[in-house]
């Protein structure tokens, strides 16, 4: 008997949409806002790497999104989203690494939901739902 909760091409498929989607939003809006990209290069710079590094922001949010999205190499857009998160939690949010909020939720949770997301994304591939399913 086939069961109809039983679809782990869907389940793929709502993961790269929503993680793709929520993540590039963010990219555009540093493409809309380009001081966006001086404020990373500057976080770049106090940290001793180069400004240039500031540009990788587009990868990890606008291409590989749009990657996930369309589902093609999306296990090397999850690994290029995760990077992407794993340097922005370590530029502008070590402080709250251990913190929770006042209403007792970890202070990072978009970040952590962002990064284990496209963590998940990478091991599980993209399902049949994608122009280059894996």
């Amino acid at each position: 008997m086939l069961n109809a909760l039983d679809n782990d091409d869907l389940g793929k498929l709502i993961l790269r949409l929503a993680l793709g989607v929520m993540i590039l939003l963010h990219g555009v809006s540093k493409l809309i806002n380009p001081g966006s990209l001086s404020w990373i290069g500057e976080t770049l710079a106090s940290h001793g790497l180069p400004t240039v590094l500031a540009y990788g922001v587009l990868l990890g949010e606008v291409v590989a999104p749009v990657m996930a999205i369309l589902g093609w190499n999306t296990r090397i857009a999850g690994l290029l989203i995760a990077g992407n998160m794993v340097v922005a939690i370590y530029l502008a949010h070590m402080g709250e690494l251990f913190s929770l909020t006042s209403s007792g939720g970890w202070a990072l949770e978009l970040q952590g939901m962002f990064l284990f997301g496209a963590l998940a994304m990478m091991f599980l591939g993209s399902g049949r739902t994608a122009i280059k399913p894996d």
